[in-house]
């Protein structure tokens, strides 16, 4: 052999080699914090120093790179490593990291033992009082940002103390619109094997305390944790506030065109012309996610009873609502979306209309554009020869943002056993039976994409909201028949207008028939709502006047006889 074909041969396999990457050290200061701490230690590492790197988190082409590891009674002055082998998102491992001058920075996300019910015992998030969001959630434990030169070819060790814990939240208090109330759920207390609370931000009428003598219909603004009512401000914008950019909507000052839209509610609102109403926006953030889904689960617990038999009568008791069926409404948006369908599904006699915007998948044939039931991978279309990778998220365009493999891999990352927080692991708490370890049964392997059809068949009888509803049409459908109003654009950024279109399938040929609505957005991305003549950006902040119409409506032709329907009009 010559000379050069043996360094051609040396270098060809110097370049196989796997790198030795840096390993990384994260330790918990000696004093100060708990005895003992379970959680997830997340590690991101980006190029950008402008912000705080936890804050930079998110999916895409232009991610920072992200690893997680679990630690189980970590003690004060303890340490976990990350390095080689350890999961990440986008690189898988940390020898694929390119090597350049990074800032880093660690969170533990902390866990708390939970004794259910059910005779198991799972660690998991508490919901703290920030959504469910492990970049901001009380209690958990961060370090600063720390600028690193990071080479993947040495073997040296790079230790990042957590030095400061997250506190907790302020709460908000009662104004003369915006009122709260905050009970302890019984049903869920008992689940949870802890005290378990559900809180209320209630939009009241004006002059809602010169009229003892009112009662008001109730609407449930279904939707991901909200802090407070939003939307609502009885001040208009300062012209002087800084601009924030949105890029979603190509709006370089967003938050102006936000702090409008709520003033103008406040107006809208506050004007002789506009009827009484309590408008109702829920906590009921959990140790899996921001919001429950509103519907009872085997490992979240009943919070569809909860919310529907003890906080909505405790609601209407101290607001005076009007506690009937005939003056209960919902809408929502995605999430929100699916939750308002599903409650007037479940619940039919308890509302008088459902209006759900984008809703998260209602028919799990379309779960996104996966057939939960027929394929037998989510990440890849499979074939004979080879596999094409299912998009994830897409624009009007059809440009495609990351894939499902990706999504399911930062969630993984982020939290193994459905404890991420994030989308599909919600989706998977909410409908899964619960596995034999007292975590939700997987509907898919998080690394093969490989679906288990029995944890589908189960999906399929509790939570295909389209397959129950032509389930149970013939005792349902004349209950709920003229009480659900369905709106997505036909270029959802989650495909989710795919189910839309295989409910209505079915509700165009139901028998009684169907006699709500059913809409498309043109082009339209997540989430339109059901406004023709508004663009996303604007229609969005319009939830609470853009269905009063319909709701007044709704009123008039299903109120009994003898029914109030004045008080609530001065």
């Amino acid at each position: 052999m010559n000379s050069s074909r043996l360094i051609a041969l040396m270098t060809g396999a110097a370049l196989a080699a796997p790198a030795m990457a840096t390993d990384f050290r994260v330790t918990l200061p000696a004093s100060g914090i708990d005895a003992s701490n379970d959680g997830r230690i997340i590690l991101v590492i980006t190029p950008d120093a402008t912000k705080e790197p936890r804050f930079q988190v998110k999916l895409g082409a232009d991610a920072p790179q992200v690893f997680g590891v679990n630690v189980d009674g970590l003690k004060p002055g303890g340490a976990a490593m990350i390095g080689r082998g350890v999961l990440g998102y986008p690189a898988e491992d940390l020898s694929k990291v390119p090597a350049g001058d990074y800032t880093v920075q660690a969170v533990l996300h902390k866990y708390t033992t939970y004794n259910l019910a059910t005779g198991h015992t799972v660690k998991l998030p508490a919901a703290r009082g920030a959504g469910q969001n492990w970049r901001a959630e009380p209690g958990n434990i961060i370090s600063e940002p720390m600028k690193i030169r990071f080479n993947p070819a040495t073997k040296d060790i790079v230790t990042i103390p957590l030095t400061k814990v997250i506190p907790p939240v302020e709460q908000p208090r009662d104004s003369e619109y915006i009122r709260h109330l905050k009970i302890r759920s019984e049903r869920l207390s008992k689940f949870w094997g802890t005290d378990v609370y559900l809180t209320a931000h209630v939009l009241v009428p004006r002059d809602f305390d010169k009229h003892p003598e009112a009662r008001y219909p109730l609407i449930i603004n279904h939707g991901h944790f909200p802090a407070d009512f939003g939307g609502f401000s009885t001040t208009p914008p300062d012209p002087n506030m800084p601009c924030k950019a949105e890029p979603r909507f190509s709006e370089p000052c967003y938050n102006r065109i936000e702090a409008q839209e709520a003033f103008d509610l406040y107006k809208k609102w506050t004007s002789d012309a506009f009827p009484r109403f309590l408008i109702v926006e829920i906590d009921h953030s959990n140790p899996y996610y921001d919001d429950s889904y509103a519907v009872n689960s085997a490992n979240l617990g009943p919070y569809g009873d909860a919310i529907m038999k003890e906080l909505v009568p405790a609601i209407e008791a101290k607001f005076r609502g009007l506690g009937e069926g005939w003056a209960r409404f919902t809408y929502g948006g995605s999430t929100g979306g699916w939750e308002a369908l599903a409650v007037q599904m479940f619940y039919p006699d308890d509302f008088n209309g459902a209006f759900a915007a984008c809703p998260d998948p209602i028919d799990f044939r379309q779960y996104t554009n996966i057939n939960i039931y027929e394929d037998k991978n989510v990440f890849w279309k499979v074939g004979p020869f080879g596999k094409v990778d299912r998009p994830a998220h897409r624009n009007w365009l059809g440009h495609v943002d990351y894939t499902v493999e990706q999504e399911q891999r930062l969630e993984l990352v982020l939290g193994d056993k459905s404890r991420s927080g994030q989308q599909w692991d919600i989706w998977e708490a909410v409908y899964s039976p619960q596995g034999p370890d007292g975590y939700p049964q997987r509907i898919f392997n998080k690394r093969t994409g490989e679906i288990d059809p029995k944890v589908a068949a189960y999906w399929r009888e509790n939570y295909d909201l389209r397959h129950i509803m032509q389930r149970d049409w013939k005792t349902l459908g004349p209950k709920i028949r003229n009480k659900i109003f369905l709106y997505v654009g036909d270029m959802d950024n989650y495909y989710l207008n795919n189910a839309v279109y295989l409910a209505e399938d079915f509700l165009k040929v139901a028998d009684p028939p169907f006699l709500g609505e059913i809409a498309y957005g043109d082009r339209a991305e997540h989430c339109w709502n059901g406004d023709p003549k508004e663009p996303n950006k604007i229609s969005r902040l319009r939830y609470h006047t853009m269905y009063v119409d319909k709701i007044l409506k709704r009123i008039e032709a299903a109120a009994p006889k003898g029914a109030d329907l004045k008080s609530w009009r001065y």
